[in-house]
């Protein structure tokens, strides 16, 4: 198989086949404790912390968050198609060695598994945090504090898997940890289905996106995830994102400093859909973004009854054609995977690490 601009493809994608029981950071493995002294955020010390309260009361008193457009009440304990009310909800806190190479590397992403979701797909692996069943309720002073935590472990970044619908307290903590040091970057890791003006809202805070882009099919959206507008909302999302962090920027070490990654996970039958994608993508964003190429779908059955043509893994054949593709029509900023990567064993355990 051919590798995208010229790499090893096991270089390319080594992180994914590296499991977080393996690495920790500073070479540590995982089970040794690591005394990380964070001083208590006290609640009294946010002087504006009235004003924001009256700010994201405002915001989610009618939430349109995300496309969906609920305009539901949260603050009074009432949940739109997501799930969730105003409380902070999340599921695992911890270093996460899974993700592209220059977002976890060698020392981690400190990935934060907020619960709940706006597409809710009928093939999400991470469906135990999607529809709410686990994680735990915190304040916004403790998602700061878990933001430092993970920073003094050495992370190399705050990763923010599915937050779209906490993005008003996600600003709230991160103003306050960032009074009290924290200056790694962040990362907003997203299902691709987001309100242009509310991430706007994110600009100045996040350095590196990394959305989805699932579908370029609007009938595949609207079968798999429920969501017929999917193709325009996402496409409008990574314009936004692409205007807030500019070209791709990378340390001395390889980790990506600021940029946006667009990933792509290939659905069994379907690439077809995949193809028209990588096209739309190359040709809108060419070296604005890295593409992502990702082959772990992984069939869970209890999920998928009524959707048997999902119900298998992506052959070798199907991926390596994809590959090759992205190839003949000059996409060179790119990761692909190689390897076993489609197994439930690589879905991270929410047992509420780190929360």
């Amino acid at each position: 198989m051919k590798a995208l601009n010229g790499y090893d493809i096991s270089k390319l994608w080594e992180m994914f086949a590296v499991g977080d029981s393996q690495i920790s950071s500073r070479g540590k493995k995982k089970g040794q404790k690591r005394k990380v002294k964070v001083n208590k955020i006290q609640t009294e010390e946010n002087k504006d912390k009235t004003l924001r309260h009256d700010t994201e009361s405002c915001i989610l008193a009618d939430c349109s968050l995300c496309p969906r457009n609920c305009h539901v009440d949260r603050t009074a304990g009432k949940t739109g198609y997501c799930g969730m009310d105003q409380k902070v909800k999340i599921a695992r806190a911890a270093l996460h060695m899974w993700e592209e190479p220059c977002i976890s590397g060698t020392r981690g992403s400190g990935a934060v598994f907020f619960t709940g979701c706006n597409l809710r797909c009928c093939f999400c692996q991470n469906r135990e945090i999607a529809i709410g069943d686990s994680g735990l309720e915190i304040t916004e002073e403790r998602l700061a504090e878990i933001f430092l935590e993970l920073q003094e472990k050495d992370a190399a970044n705050i990763n923010l898997v599915t937050g779209t619908h906490y993005i008003p307290q996600i600003i709230a903590a991160l103003d306050c940890a960032k009074k009290h040091g924290l200056n790694i970057p962040v990362v907003y890791n997203c299902g691709g289905y987001e309100n242009t003006e509310t991430l706007k809202l994110l600009d100045g805070y996040v350095d590196i996106y990394l959305p989805d882009y699932k579908y370029a099919e609007s009938e595949l959206a609207v079968k798999f995830s429920h969501a017929n507008d999917y193709p325009e909302r996402a496409m409008e999302a990574v314009n936004e994102m692409v205007r807030q962090t500019g070209m791709p920027q990378f340390d001395a070490e390889g980790y990506m400093k600021r940029g946006t990654i667009v990933r792509h996970l290939i659905l069994p039958g379907h690439t077809r859909n995949s193809k028209k994608v990588l096209k739309l993508l190359h040709k809108t964003f060419g070296k604005q973004i890295y593409i992502s190429i990702m082959n772990q779908f992984t069939p869970v059955s209890e999920l998928l009854s009524d959707y048997p043509e999902l119900n298998h893994t992506i052959s070798v054949s199907d991926y390596d054609a994809l590959v090759d593709y992205a190839i003949d029509i000059g996409i060179e900023n790119g990761f692909i995977q190689e390897g076993e990567t489609a197994k439930e064993s690589f879905i991270p355990p929410f047992d509420n690490e780190g929360v």
